[in-house]
């Protein structure tokens, strides 16, 4: 039940349903061949880390509040990458789900039992998500330690729900999973308005009626693995199955699922009573922003205020998982998560008579987004939308860094449901440009006569890259510099200084002295040969591919400069200085100019690479390869100088 920062709420109803939610059947139906690893055809294994046999789910659901969902899955693995199919874990709340039977047998090749695990052998703990402190959720779980391959898993286990928003998905095929059958059945209801949506496969349902619900049924045979692109998020390319019901009561409350307004109307039901302040609290917030002229001065300095005094710690307990503590907790405990501190601070706006909107939305890079045309809950995370008159502010509460009005790759560019005083409404968040992901850096590198060197570079970063070096300055300066040297490609240098360094407007700085003994990447008489800069601007590459059909995912447009001076010994001169550089792609650019002072001894290179659209179209990929090839050779250059004659 719980809407977490990076974890769905199908995620806690269904944990690990996804390519294990079959029939809980009697055996005799399964032909005894499906046990044994020599049955599986050549075709199925090829490209494979393991085949999923026999692949059943059935879920019933009679009421909006109730569903029981059976489950029997047969999984051969064949190698050590695919062991945590070994793994049974099925995850409940006591209050609004549980596990009736559960069990998880190993067979060895030839099909023969090797252990079997009952539901008393199972652990039962919490289910910990590395973010929450505390939380309802639990987890049974076992693990089978394999010693040889292959071996085959047996999944059995039932589950009733209590409540749910939707019904999840079933997750038809893993990378590298060959399935050769699965089936998905669900009956349910009629009056509560079963709905699906079918997504990166052709995959009709039979519909048919028994005992008076309506029947859906989906097969497939002899899957193969699911070809997969890199740089592409599985949500676009593994195929998968949405459900949803018109009709649902979670812990009580009932709702209507059939629009996004009436989903948004549930949520403002779940969310009353939480949003007020004592009187003389509600007056000292009106007192602190008296004198700013302006809404969104306000806005601002409340903003500011909420990431000063408050901390983000994700607690989930009960439907709190779902609905926001009250204000007056944050307040007092000086703490929340996504939900408490952005209905905080919704609270402190509505205190000074500025209107906002708590907003759910799919949290994570490049994450699928919410479907306009399929009303479900894929949402895990909590933002506020301020509708100022022609600039929509919108705001990320669990960040005590971000910039006012920023949000960032963790949850733009995607819809977010407002919930407002009539209900959802379904809109986009605004996606960053190039300009507000900056990497400004100098570089200053002196050059001794005995080839010592001494380097300064000063970086300035916005966007994503200060959220980056923001959370490295939190960890040991060791640990930062040998991130630095990896994230930058540093030639290693004997002497690495880290000096602290401003965060002011926005933009974080980080400063580096370096010390080296010698800089230069090798000597050849009286020549030596450098880099014209001491760290990659730039060096990804990605590979050619013939006809690539899936759209290519950077994690978000960006702007990378650098301007490097390097002075040498008076008694040497340059004799070769790299060419200038101009590259294009339709996205992308890459920049970089030379020049050589010959009565400063300095030698100054300027270079720029920019990235407008972090998606790319699957048709210019070829173009965008080439394009990244050639950004990479060019880096290779060397600037030659050699001693005076």
């Amino acid at each position: 039940m719980n809407r977490l920062l990076t974890l769905t709420k199908g995620a806690v109803l269904f944990l690990l349903l996804s390519a294990s939610l079959t029939l809980f059947a009697q055996k005799n139906g399964i032909p005894p061949e499906t046990y044994t690893a020599a049955a599986i055809p050549d075709s199925m294994k090829k490209g494979a880390d393991f085949v999923t046999r026999y692949y059943s789910m059935e879920m019933m659901v009679k009421q909006p509040s109730k569903a029981v969902i059976r489950c029997h899955s047969i999984k051969t693995i064949l190698n050590e990458k695919a062991e945590n199919e070994a793994v049974i874990a099925v995850g409940y709340d006591k209050k609004f789900s549980s596990v009736s039977s559960m069990e998880m047998t190993v067979y060895d090749a030839s099909g023969k039992m090797i252990k079997r695990y009952k539901k008393g052998d199972m652990y039962d703990h919490s289910a910990v998500d590395n973010i929450s402190i505390i939380t309802d959720d639990r987890v049974l779980y076992a693990s089978h330690d394999i010693t040889s391959y292959p071996v085959t898993v047996e999944q059995v286990y039932e589950k009733s729900l209590n409540s749910f928003l939707d019904l999840g998905e079933w997750q038809i095929g893993e990378k590298k999973e060959s399935v050769q059958f699965g089936r998905c059945k669900i009956s349910v209801n009629p009056s509560v308005g079963f709905r699906y949506k079918v997504k990166n496969i052709d995959l009709p349902p039979k519909r048919s009626t028994e005992d008076g619900m309506d029947v859906y049924l989906w097969e497939v045979k002899d899957l193969k693995p699911v070809r997969t692109e890199d740089d592409c998020p599985n949500w676009c390319i593994l195929p998968h199955i949405s459900f949803a019901t018109n009709q649902i009561e979670c812990d009580g409350v009932p709702g209507d699922m059939s629009s996004w307004k009436g989903f948004g109307l549930w949520q403002q039901a779940l969310n009353k009573n939480v949003s007020s302040l004592s009187p003389k609290r509600e007056e000292e917030i009106r007192q602190m922003v008296s004198s700013l002229p302006t809404d969104k001065d306000k806005a601002k300095f409340l903003y500011e205020y909420l990431q000063k005094n408050m901390r983000y710690v994700s607690i989930q307990l009960g439907i709190g998982g779902l609905k926001p503590f009250p204000a007056t907790f944050v307040d007092e405990k000086k703490y929340g998560d996504c939900k408490a501190l952005a209905n905080y601070m919704y609270t402190l706006l509505k205190t000074v008579g500025i209107p906002s909107y708590y907003t759910l939305i799919r949290a994570g890079e490049n994450e699928e987004p919410a479907d306009p045309d399929f009303v479900n809950d894929p949402f895990n995370h909590i933002v506020l939308c301020i509708p100022f008159k022609n600039d929509t502010t919108w705001l990320e509460c669990t960040s005590n860094t971000k910039p006012f009005g920023k949000l960032g790759p963790f949850t733009e560019n995607r819809y977010g449901l407002l919930v407002t005083e009539d209900g959802g409404k379904l809109v986009r968040t605004p996606g960053s440009k190039m300009e507000d992901h900056i990497f400004d850096s100098e570089t200053n590198v002196t050059i001794a006569e005995d080839g010592t060197a001494r380097a300064k570079v000063v970086i300035k970063s916005s966007g994503e890259y200060r959220d980056l070096f923001m959370a490295l300055s939190a960890s040991k300066t060791d640990d930062q510099k040998k991130y630095l040297i990896n994230y930058l490609n540093l030639r290693q240098p004997d002497i690495f200084e880290l000096p602290p360094a401003s965060d002011k407007d926005g933009i974080k700085e980080v400063t580096l002295d370096l010390t080296y003994e010698a800089l230069s990447d090798m000597k050849a008489g009286d020549k030596y040969f450098y880099r014209p800069r001491i760290f990659d601007l730039f060096k990804a590459t990605v590979p050619v591919m013939e006809k690539r059909k899936n759209d290519f995912y950077f994690s978000h447009p960006l702007q990378k400069k650098n301007v490097t001076s390097i002075t040498i010994p008076a008694d040497y001169e340059v004799e070769t200085l790299p060419g200038e550089i101009n590259l294009n792609f339709k996205y992308g650019q890459y920049q970089a100019k030379y020049s050589y002072d010959r009565e400063k001894h300095e030698v100054k290179s300027v270079s720029t690479f920019s990235l407008s659209k972090h998606i790319i179209p699957a048709a210019q990929y070829t173009e965008m390869q080439k394009f990244m090839d050639e950004v990479s050779k060019s880096l290779n250059k060397k600037l030659v100088i050699k001693k005076k004659a």
